[in-house]
């Protein structure tokens, strides 16, 4: 089983996520970590990534591979994370056939109804929704 874990700028919320998703699952799933930037995908490496990659062209080449993806809403959001993400990169998490696991962040001013607000436990929520497929 393939997770991949995709953030951009600092790579703050994609550490917190390979941490718990480590700590959820346990070593089996190999974890793969995609960031926008290298800082983002160092964060997700220094947390424990299995495999980390850099950009548009790592994303649209790894992200056919995995099955689960994990991130938040920015990043299917073109021109969010302070243009970070390029619409080459919504296609590729788009059009990935993984479960796709986003978490609300509301910093692009766009409201989900029915979502949670987030908030920074926001992550530990999102954390055990692919266990199931470990199962």
């Amino acid at each position: 089983m393939l997770v991949c874990v995709i953030d951009g700028r600092g790579g703050g919320l994609g550490s917190r996520l390979v941490a718990g998703l480590q700590s959820e699952l346990g070593s089996a799933p190999h974890i793969v970590a995609l960031g926008t930037n290298r800082a983002a995908a160092a964060a997700m490496k220094r947390a424990g990534a299995t495999q980390v990659g850099v950009g548009a062209c790592a994303m649209a080449d790894t992200l056919p591979t995995v099955d689960v993806i994990v991130t938040s809403l920015n990043l299917v959001l073109p021109g969010s994370m302070l243009g970070e993400v390029t619409p080459e990169i919504v296609h590729a998490i788009l059009g990935a056939r993984a479960m796709k696991v986003l978490l609300p962040l509301n910093r692009a001013r766009v409201e989900i109804i029915g979502a949670r607000a987030y908030t920074p436990r926001g992550v530990d929520y999102a954390i055990p929704v692919p266990s199931p497929f470990f199962s």
